[in-house]
């Protein structure tokens, strides 16, 4: 990717040789490569459909699934083996340089799951026993932990480097995204589990392909929501500044505002959304004030100047039925009250 840093390009190029060292030293004898060439396409096929995240620019591959499986079926370097299968990827207009990092961390990712599940006992519980999934849940566990927090934490080193994010930007994102993770790392133990029952073997790949896309579908359809929420606070904030000019920016400025003092203070995200949301809107009132008014450029006279008083009252009155405001109504009512009340 031109343009980057030498720092990112230092980073990368090390990430990239670190994986290759683990991947030319590790030991390949006795690999089941037959499951190994099944979770592979496994893993092109979900990488081929990222799903989206609520979190800005993120998306979680599919892929994380055949991972978190080759670690149970495979072992660290099956595992590592697997992940290089990310250079290969089916998206399309996904940089050489980006498609050989994230094969490198999805192979480290992998090989370090791998041998945490190994540490915790879980290679030792034989595949297929009537309480299997009792004993690998706790090793599996401990390797789905690891392999998000190790591919969070070498793509998050690329994001800094490369200037990307910021570090205050990661920190906010890496709840939700980590969840994302971790829930479709999940999936690895169901094809895991399949796979080792009599007369499913490979099946098990094709038979998680439904709920892996069912679950993509549902994030898709909350990005979805989300966007709409977007283009409504939009549509609102550009109709109050379309009637009343003199104020234009204005909502977007107490917004931005408003935030990063929640931030600063450490308020939790999701207050920190009601805030926002409270910011842009705090003056939609002004649609219920006669045009005249708003732009009259004398002095108002006193029931003018009661008129604009009702604007946080009209305010609460046009989106108090917009469910997803809820949290911000009381900053729309109250935004011209005094904190001695």
């Amino acid at each position: 990717m031109p343009g980057l840093p030498l720092a990112a390009w230092a980073y990368v190029c090390g990430v990239v040789a670190l994986a290759a060292g683990l991947i030319a030293t590790a030991s390949f004898e006795g690999m089941d490569w037959p499951t190994l060439v099944v979770l592979a396409l496994l893993f092109l096929v979900c990488d081929s459909a990222p799903a989206r995240l609520t979190v800005r620019r993120a998306r979680v591959s599919l892929g994380f699934a055949a991972s978190l499986a080759s670690v149970v079926l495979l072992g660290p370097a099956g595992a590592a083996l697997l992940g290089v299968c990310a250079v290969v990827t089916c998206q399309r207009l996904v940089p050489f340089v980006k498609r050989l990092f994230n094969g490198a961390q999805f192979a480290l990712s992998g090989y370090f799951a791998g041998t945490v599940f190994a540490l915790l006992g879980g290679d030792r519980v034989r595949p297929g026993h009537a309480r299997w999934v009792e004993q690998v849940i706790g090793p599996f566990l401990g390797s789905l932990v690891t392999f998000v927090f190790v591919n969070l934490a070498l793509t998050g080193g690329a994001l800094l480097l490369s200037r990307q994010a910021s570090v205050r930007e990661l920190v906010s994102g890496s709840g939700r995204l980590a969840t994302g993770c971790l829930g479709y790392g999940m999936f690895g133990l169901l094809v895991a589990g399949l796979w080792s029952r009599v007369g499913v073997g490979p099946l098990a790949a094709v038979l998680v392909l439904l709920p892996l896309f069912i679950a993509r579908w549902a994030l898709e359809q909350t990005q979805a929501q989300q966007q709409a929420h977007a283009a409504t606070l939009a549509a609102l904030c550009q109709a109050v500044e379309t009637k009343d000019y003199y104020t234009r920016g204005h909502s977007e400025r107490v917004s931005r505002g408003s935030v990063m003092i929640a931030r600063e203070i450490g308020m939790r995200p999701d207050r920190v959304e009601a805030i926002r949301y409270a910011g842009m809107l705090h003056d939609v009132g002004k649609l219920g004030v006669p045009t005249k008014v708003l732009q009259k450029s004398g002095s108002l006279s006193e029931e003018e100047f009661a008129a604009i008083q009702l604007h946080p009252m009209r305010g609460l009155e046009i989106v108090r039925e917009i469910g997803f405001l809820d949290e911000a109504l009381a900053g729309i009512m109250h935004h011209h009250e005094k904190m001695n009340g």
